[in-house]
């Protein structure tokens, strides 16, 4: 199963992403496909926040992206976070 179509991944990435950069928001707010990052997105998710995300998704589910461009096509969405982690 991609990771785009596991529920349950997408709500653990929401409220992984909610909790690592103390966002006050619902993680079902959160659109499977909304973008995350910049200061024109709804969560206006910044570099210190994609560092954050970076060690937390590390910790949890091993993923270790260093390469920048990389990580932020990785982390564009909540979609291709899932289907990164979960590519099967």
């Amino acid at each position: 199963m991609l990771g785009s179509q596991d529920e349950k991944l997408k709500q653990e990435l929401k409220e992984l992403i909610i909790e690592e950069c103390d966002r006050d928001i619902e993680a079902h707010e959160i659109d499977d496909n909304e973008v995350l990052f910049g200061s024109d997105t709804r969560l206006e998710l910044d570099s210190m926040d994609a560092l954050q995300i970076s060690m937390a998704l590390h910790k949890k589910y091993g993923i270790d992206a260093t390469d920048s461009k990389k990580l932020r096509k990785i982390m564009a969405s909540i979609n291709t976070l899932a289907d990164h982690i979960q590519p099967e």
